[in-house]
């Protein structure tokens, strides 16, 4: 354990973070630039006194849950998170589960492709963001309870609308072979996570598709480059697809563009008008 290296590092943390990032109030004659001692300690559920001794070098090692805790309060990145643990002298374990947190800035890129269908995934398939377009293509994803945003579950598991899997995109048995391979490497590097192990074992239960390609061990997945969705409204819709990883946070942005001055082209463009209301269900 490095005591002063952990201290000089946690007092940076500290002051660079305001009590509004973290929802508290500046309060009058605030002298400390970012968090006071006792504010940090709170968020971490450890005592002032305790904290105050770690950034004096004068605390024993703290333990993963204090750790833990500290990570938290201090919003630390991946990377951060790991120097702490090294500087505590407790390596950091295996990353706990996917991480379903996408930055600002992702966020922000989605809103900025008004022309192209985006979301992002996380390792396990999970819709965790998305853009209006996105929305109008596939699903009005906020309507949907956390569980029915994940793709692979939805591509084995149904619902198939009109008989088609996975809003009848063309390649959505190419999806679900790929999507398969994918989710065992995701398996592997997240091994104690409770909910892959949980959604592996649905799938293996509830699909017999599913169950034979998990049997074959495979996990090197081949790229889509591009896809035809069915839409209700506004019929074929053909887009390439971009992949972007995120490897620091082990997701995914896919992005949907059409072939400029296509008929695609002007399906998106309508449906970027109509969004998510269905105007072919009666009201």
């Amino acid at each position: 354990m490095d005591r002063r290296e952990l201290a000089g590092f946690l007092r940076s943390r500290r002051e660079r973070i305001t009590p509004a990032d973290v929802g508290l109030p500046a309060g009058p004659r605030r002298r400390t630039p970012g968090l006071r001692r006792e504010e940090v300690a709170q968020l971490a559920f450890i005592s002032t006194e305790y904290y105050t001794r770690l950034e004096q070098a004068r605390a024993p090692r703290p333990s993963r849950e204090v750790l833990a805790g500290l990570a938290r309060a201090l919003r630390l990145t991946d990377a951060e998170r790991d120097h702490l643990h090294y500087l505590a002298g407790a390596p950091p374990g295996p990353p706990p589960g996917p991480s379903r947190e996408v930055r600002q800035s992702i966020v922000d890129l989605l809103d900025r492709l008004p022309q192209a269908a985006a979301i992002v995934m996380s390792a396990t398939y999970e819709v965790i963001a998305w853009n209006a377009l996105a929305a109008a293509l596939m699903e009005d994803f906020s309507a949907l309870p956390r569980r029915d945003r994940n793709l692979v579950r939805r591509v084995f598991l149904g619902p198939h609308r009109e008989g088609r899997r996975l809003y009848g995109v063309s390649d959505a048995d190419a999806f679900a072979r790929n999507s398969a391979q994918r989710l065992r490497a995701t398996a592997a590097r997240y091994p104690g996570d409770p909910e892959v192990t949980e959604l592996v074992a649905e799938l293996l239960a509830g699909s017999e598709e599913f169950a034979r390609m998990w049997a074959s061990h495979d996990v090197c997945a081949e790229p889509t480059l591009c896809k035809t969705f069915h839409h209700p409204l506004v019929g074929s819709v053909s887009v390439n697809c971009d992949v972007l990883d995120i490897t620091d946070r082990d997701q995914q942005v896919v992005i949907y563009t059409p072939a400029l001055g296509s008929p695609s082209e002007e399906a998106l463009r309508l449906l970027s008008v109509i969004g998510t209301q269905r105007m072919d269900v009666a009201r």
